[in-house]
Formats: structure tokens, sequence, C-alpha cells
């Protein structure tokens, strides 16, 4: 491994973390991830931040929580003196680089940026080149490849580059399937005589489902993909999962055009690849589609590393939890940085190399379902076994799944008298990280623990 490799960021958009081939996933075809897969390590538990694109980027770029940055919902960018990755790594001596979606404030323009998420990096290209519609990836993505395909391409290798690099390429895509739900149809063909996706085991709602999930259901101002469900029947919901598969494998076309860069440049051995979403997919789970929700296909991605000599090949981690907010913690250690101070996140690279290391204890996504009322609120907090979901508002706030015996969050536990020493253990989990972190979240429980 060299002492500072050059380091490869790979964001996808909306990529749930089974949908890779090599996770076991027959009904899609992902070569280029999969060589991923089989050169490093795959963390099957690693949660996002939050699960809409703003806020856990915000995250991704600066290893804090959504309410710490400032982005809670899609819009804001990075509040100042908040410190991120391109400029830590560019007074740690790293060349930053960045092309593709960013989704922070204002839109990037090619060149060095001042402020928000973008101080630090050097952009190869504007965010959406002019001409180009900035909704779908099938025509943002194979440009934003390009720029990050001539960086490789023309980079010094070994002892001849000044310093390392870092180089984040941000995708759109499996992200197109938001504008194929409401009715862009023509995003993706289907032939007649496609073979549909089978519906996932966990189809149908979870019982006596929280008024604040039912709420988010008929959401028209911000995520409003789910108010264009209501009338699919079985059928419908088999071909938007045929859909979401074809564009994850166009977004897996484009990653092997980086790969092979670095391949036939020589710089595959010297450079940290990390492969991550800002989010998942509902992929018909629980009959959702898109985002802004807590459900497991939601809120978890892939997380995947490889960096040859120094990770180990062909690992799938299936016991350590890793969230977003780890990204930069990790990536300054793999450089030989301090991460900044007072990050959220923490570096995964202890149980890269000791799996018998405990790492988290817990993971924290936030959410916030709706610009237009922010105390509208949910938290989930994962601990090794089991999952707490708790929402501000609607009847039957909280949810508690056992992951071990039901994967597929069938069974809310958060009522059963059976589990409430359970439910009591991870209130007060979700409260410490709450006050901890100086989280406005709060719901009459955590006041009637307080003894107010």
């Amino acid at each position: 491994m060299p002492a500072r490799p050059n380091i490869l960021v790979i964001l996808t958009d909306q990529q749930t973390h089974g949908a890779l081939s090599a996770h076991g996933n027959p009904n899609l075809h992902t070569p280029h991830m999969d060589s991923l897969v089989r050169g490093g390590i795959s963390f099957r538990n690693a949660y996002c931040a939050a699960p809409v694109c703003g806020p856990s980027r915000g995250s991704l770029m600066t290893g804090r929580l959504p309410h710490r940055t400032g982005v809670e919902v899609n819009g804001p960018d990075v509040r100042p003196g908040v410190a991120t990755m391109g400029e830590h790594f560019r007074q740690g001596g790293y060349r930053p680089y960045y092309t593709g979606k960013l989704h922070l404030g204002p839109r990037p323009r090619k060149g060095v940026q001042l402020d928000g998420a973008k101080r630090g990096f050097e952009f190869l290209c504007d965010e959406y080149p002019e001409g180009v519609p900035p909704q779908l990836g099938s025509d943002t993505d194979p440009i934003w490849a390009n720029h990050a395909v001539e960086f490789l391409q023309q980079s010094p290798r070994g002892t001849e580059a000044e310093s390392p690099f870092l180089l984040v390429a941000s995708l759109h895509n499996p992200h197109d399937i938001c504008y194929w739900v409401m009715e862009w149809s023509h995003i993706v063909d289907i032939p007649a005589d496609s073979e549909l996706p089978p519906l996932p085991a966990n189809f149908e709602a979870v019982e006596d489902e929280p008024g604040f999930v039912e709420l988010c259901r008929h959401r028209t101002e911000y995520g409003p993909e789910m108010s264009w469900t209501h009338d699919w029947d079985e059928t419908a919901w088999r071909r938007y999962l045929y859909v979401y598969d074809r564009l994850t494998e166009r977004v897996d076309r484009q990653i092997g055009r980086l790969l092979g860069a670095l391949e036939e440049r020589g710089l595959a051995d010297d450079t940290l690849v990390i492969l991550t979403s800002d989010h998942g997919e509902g992929v018909a789970a629980h009959r959702w589609v898109t985002k802004l929700m807590l459900w497991e296909e939601v809120v978890k991605v892939p997380f995947v590393m490889r960096l040859p000599g120094a990770i180990p090949q062909n690992r799938i981690d299936r016991t350590h939890l890793v969230s977003g907010l780890d990204l930069l913690p990790t990536l300054c250690d793999y450089a030989g940085l301090a991460p900044p101070e007072d990050v959220d996140g923490q570096s995964i690279r202890p149980v890269v190399e000791n799996p018998a290391l405990p790492g988290r204890a817990s993971v924290v996504t936030q959410l916030q379902a709706f610009m237009s009322d922010e105390t509208k609120k949910g938290r989930m907090i994962r601990t090794a076994r089991y999952k707490y979901i708790a929402f501000s508002h609607g009847e039957r706030p909280e949810m508690l799944f056992d992951l071990e015996d039901d994967p597929g969050e069938m069974r809310n536990l958060a009522y059963e008298p059976d589990y409430g020493a359970v439910l009591a253990e991870h209130r007060a989990l979700l409260q410490t990280e709450v006050e901890r972190t100086g989280d406005s979240f709060d719901l009459p429980f955590f006041r009637r623990l307080k003894g107010t």
C-alpha cells in the first residue's frame, strides 16, 4: 500500500444495498461494481445519514449528521464553518477534484469553488453542462464520466505525482426511477416479452402502519412519487422493479469506464476506491417507491472498498455497522490525515484490518419528511440486532424490528409487551444521541423520560 494512496470515491444516486448482482440479486447484471466487491470488502450493513439526496450528501462531505450541517432537506448548502472533504484534503496535501452531481446549494461551475460544501474541490465540469437536461442521469452520467476518465488518463503515476489526488465521481443513476414513476415511461423501454422481477416477500404494508407513514404516502409537495402509485396493480409494481434494475445497469456501465481508466493508466494498485450511494430505494418493500422513509431498502446502501495489498479481497462483511458519516474519517485514515474536529463518523479501517473488533454499536439515520413543516421528523437507530424508529407525529409513532428474525420488517414489536425492555433500551439510546448531538427532534415520551 502506498503511504498516501490516490482516492476515487464513486457515488451513485438512490442505489439500494441489494442492487448489485454480486450481492445475490439475480434480476440485474452489474459486472463492474461486482469487480469491486470481488477485489475488496463489501459492508452489507451500511446506512445513509438521511434518506434523501441533499442531507445525505452534506453528511458524506462532512462526517456530520444533517442537523449539524444545516442541510436537513434538499436545497440548502453546508453552513459556513463546517469543515468539508475538499478543503480538508487540500489542506492535507491532496489535490481534490469533483465531477457530477453535488446537490448542495448553488450548482458548481468548472474550477475551484470557495463556498459551502464545494470548498476545496476543483470541479472538472459544470454540475449540469449547458444544453443537457439536468433531470436524467441517462443524459448526464456519460458526460460526467467522460470528464473523470479524461482526468484519470492524464494523471501522473507513482513517483511522477507531486501529490496524490482525491476524485469524487458522483453519478446520477439509478435516480431516474423517480421520473419513470411519475409517468416518464420513455426513460426505459420494457419489451412485451420481458420477464418481470417478482415482488419482494415484504411487499405488503406493515400491519397497523404508523400514521406518519400513511401521511407520507400522500405527500405531494416534496418527494411526491408515492402519490403516483396508489392505483398500481402488481404488474405495474413489477415493471417498476424491472426499470430500476435497468437504470442500475446503466450506471454500472459508467463505473466500468472509470475502473477501466484506472487500469489502463496503471493507477489501480495505488488508488483506494470506495463505492457507495447517497441513499437507497423502496424497491416495492411495503409498497414503497423512491426515498424519504426509514425502511431498510431506503436507508441501506452499498459500501465497497478496494485497495490492493491493504484491503482483503472478496470479503463480505455482514456483521459491522457502517454509516455514511464514516466515509470522511475513513478516507482520512487511509490518507494519513487526522479527521476534521467534531465529526460524528468514525474510521472503519480498524474493522477492515481486524474483523474481530466490535466496531460501531449503533448507527443513526435522520428524516425530515416535509419542506413545509420542519417539525415533521423521523429518527432511526440500528443496533446489532434491532432497529428502532420514532416519528414526531401521528398515531402509533414507534416501530421496533428484530432484524435477525424479521429482516423484511413485517412485525412491529413496539407495542408488544414482551419487548418492553428492548423498546426502553432503544428509546434511551436514541434519546442519548439526540442530546449528545444537539438534535431538535423530540417526542412526548422523551419529555416523560426526562420527568417534565
